[in-house]
């Protein structure tokens, strides 16, 4: 192999070869003399040297920038610089292949200078290096007889100390550290909440960087643009290193002196104003432990307990997010283990800024996922009524878990009469807007079903509010009213899927209801069926993300669900209907992996219904004598009931209440007891005012009846209805 000179002129005979000038510099500029012919030369070992990746170019021995490019093949190397095959210093006029004599112990040069009193461009001296100066990419130097020993026995070459089985070697090559960045941040990109980024920074570092970590976070952590009060507080989020006694293949560590223990680091650290950490913090940058903004910043951020090995075997790195800084991060090595080395502040530097950009942005994401999931919380039912007559359960379940928000809901609102109203709908959507116009027509069916309107009405007045907040505002709702009295059900749709109903001996049907269109569409009538509501059947309102999918179609679903209600009602027998709860899951578990592409709302309704034997009705004519009459018939009411217990202080309420509405009424009175788990009393007039509570004077004649209402009874209410007004109370009996 022969070698070539280092001019980039066309290579000339030997006897045209000009001599090498005299320079200053002296063997810094001589090219060697070619080596003879036929002089065998060794094999590189190793990689070439890689250009720096993170610290920009690094110029070489000579004074120029060192080039990525990779010298021909038997190039000489200038004496003094890094050879591009080993990155070892070449002896100046030693061909390669050859061996050189070694350079003198105290530093000097080919030419016998000593490096101190060289040139600018001169290495440094060897015996005094640079501890911040960036250490050259370093490859494998041919070895031999001592050296290839050492080497093969595990023995670290640049200090000669041994390193156990499986301890992972420091990084020599800029390349190396690039590829550990690029694989570092992309483990810290994968996580999404706060938790799993923490993690991932200490995962990917520890062992691969550095042998522990400790990271600290405000406490509490500043959420997008606001200013947060009061002093600095870091708090310690997660610790991780290499475990004492073994590593990751099972080999016994060496014993280390000292070594730190992360049990006894301080948890919480107030940062003071004008203080060490709080300059280290502001300057961004990561710095050695050894620096001295940094000796005296740790001891506040860890505590004085916690001992960190000496030299550079520490960073402290703050973490920045896009605002502010929102912690720290401690990375250590042990005292067994390599230095860091200067370029590795670029790397640790790299780790906080993704780590703190990746926090910011997770805790701005936990915010909108919590004023997501409050605002859907908010806009169902927190909790069911518990109507007389009816036991209801409801499910909800959105379609993704990182979007919580849809236009799905249900409620059950009581009725005057002891009625109730179920709803459900489903407005078009997965977004807050779909939410928001699901909380306006929720709360518009509130006050609608409150003025006791038929069904069909009530889906007109919605419909009619949908076209008020904006042209593509569509929903579908289903709107049934129960009535535990008359054991009948009254049902309107608007472009909803049609309620199933389970039979108490285990049949399951599928209710013929008008599909009608969906609100919002306007111009549209909508049309109300009464069907017959048996004690013991069941009644499920549910949204189209239970029965529709990309695998299947919605009549497809309904078919589906029709046989799981009735396979689930087989279970407990033709006489007993099966669990409200336990019904609920078994329907949700007909969901397969691809069937979850929409919100699911679900209410299951069971009709108990009140007896004949426990209802008592009557019509009283509006006239002095009526609140009298309906003592007695409410005293007879009670006897046969046996709760005489409550004769008299039910005597007394309707008396009362008898009293107010035949005073301003020109027609009948209704009077109506009911007993279930309470004595309930209803009273009904046409005047459409309702009564107030009110303190009465000393002097005032009247005033008080609905003053003792309010104190004996164990709830009281007044309803409008469209034909006047209900006042009902209950009383408690054993």
């Amino acid at each position: 192999m022969t070698e070539h000179p280092t001019s980039h002129e066309r290579r000339q005979p030997s006897a045209a070869r000009p001599t090498a000038p005299a320079d200053p510099r002296g063997a810094l500029l001589r090219t060697p003399e070619p080596p003879a012919q036929g002089s065998p030369a060794l094999p590189a070992q190793g990689r070439p040297a890689e250009a720096p990746a993170l610290s920009g170019s690094t110029s070489a021995p000579g004074g120029a920038p060192a080039s990525d490019d990779q010298a021909p093949p038997g190039s000489p190397t200038p004496s003094g610089a890094l050879s591009a095959a080993t990155g070892t210093p070449a002896a100046s006029g030693t061909p390669a292949g050859s061996q050189g004599p070694p350079a003198p112990s105290g530093g000097h040069g080919p030419t016998g200078a000593p490096a101190g009193s060289g040139p600018e461009h001169s290495q440094p001296s060897a015996t005094e290096p640079d501890p911040h100066r960036p250490r050259p990419a370093e490859a494998i130097p041919a070895q031999s007889g001592a050296e290839s020993t050492a080497a093969q026995s595990g023995k670290e070459r640049r200090t000669g100390q041994g390193t156990a089985p499986g301890t992972p070697m420091p990084m020599r090559r800029d390349g190396d550290r690039l590829r550990f960045v690029g694989a570092a941040t992309r483990r810290i990109a994968r996580g999404i909440d706060l938790d799993e980024i923490v993690m991932g920074l200490c995962r990917a570092t520890v062992p691969t960087f550095s042998d522990a970590i400790l990271v600290y976070l405000r406490d509490p952590l500043p959420v997008g643009d606001e200013r947060p009060t009061g002093p600095v507080v870091l708090r310690l989020r997660r610790t991780d290193r290499i475990p004492e006694d073994r590593d990751t293949e099972g080999f016994l560590l060496p014993a280390l002196q000292p070594e730190p223990d992360l049990g006894i680091t301080a948890e919480l650290c107030t940062v003071r104003p004008g203080g060490a950490l709080n300059e280290v913090l502001r300057g961004v940058r990561p710095v050695f432990a050894d620096a001295p903004a940094a000796r005296a910043a740790l001891p506040e951020l860890i505590g004085d307990d916690l001992t960190v090995p000496g030299g550079q075997r520490a960073i402290l790195a703050p973490l920045r997010g896009r605002r502010r800084v929102i912690g720290a991060a401690l990375f250590l090595r042990r005292p067994d283990r390599p230095a860091f080395e200067t370029d590795d502040l670029l790397v640790a530097a790299q780790l906080a800024t993704h780590s703190a950009l990746g926090i910011d942005k997770a805790v701005l994401y936990g915010r909108e996922a919590y004023i997501a999931d409050e605002l859907q919380r908010t806009m169902l039912p927190e909790t069911l009524p518990r109507p007389t007559g009816v036991r209801l359960a409801s499910r909800y379940l959105p379609a993704a878990e990182t979007a919580r928000v849809g236009g799905d809901w249900y409620d059950a609102i009581p009725l005057p009469g002891s009625r109730v109203a179920l709803v459900v709908g489903d407005v078009m959507g997965h977004s807050m807007t779909s939410a928001a116009i699901m909380g306006q027509l929720r709360t518009t069916a509130q006050t609608l079903a409150g003025l006791d309107l038929p069904p069909q009405e009530v889906l007109h007045h919605l419909d009619e509010q949908a076209q008020r907040l904006g042209t593509d505002r569509m929903a579908t709702c289903l709107y049934a009213v129960y009535d535990p009295v008359a054991h009948r059900i009254t049902i309107a749709n608007a472009g909803h899927p049609p309620p199933v109903l389970l039979h108490l001996g285990g049949r399951a049907e599928v209710l013929r209801v008008p599909p009608g269109a969906p609100i919002g569409v306007g111009g549209v009538d909508f049309e109300a069926v009464e069907l017959d509501a048996p004690a013991g059947a069941t009644l499920l309102l549910y949204t189209d993300g239970l029965v529709e999918s990309r695998l299947r179609d919605v009549w497809t679903g309904i078919e589906q669900l029709r046989e799981k209600l009735a396979a689930t009602a087989q279970l407990t027998g033709a006489d007993h209907p099966p669990p409200l709860e336990a019904l609920c899951d078994e329907v949700l578990d007909m969901l397969g992996p691809g069937d979850r592409d929409d919100d699911i709302a679900l209410l299951a309704a069971r009709f108990d219904g009140i007896a004949p034997s426990d209802v008592a009705l009557w019509h009283l004519d509006p006239e002095d004598s009526a609140p009298g009459r309906a003592r007695r018939l409410a005293r007879k009411a009670l006897s046969r009931w046996d709760l005489e217990e409550l004769t008299d202080s039910l005597e007394l309420l309707v008396s009362e209440v008898v009293t107010n509405a035949v005073r301003y009424t020109s027609r009948p009175v209704t009077l109506r007891l009911l007993r279930t788990d309470v004595l309930r009393c209803e009273v009904g007039d046409d005047v459409p005012q309702l009564p107030r509570l009110r303190q009465a004077r000393a002097t005032d004649e009247g005033g008080r009846g609905l003053y003792l209402v309010n104190k004996l009874a164990r709830r009281w209410g007044a309803t409008r209805l469209s034909t006047g007004k209900v006042v009902w109370f209950e009383l408690n009996h054993g």
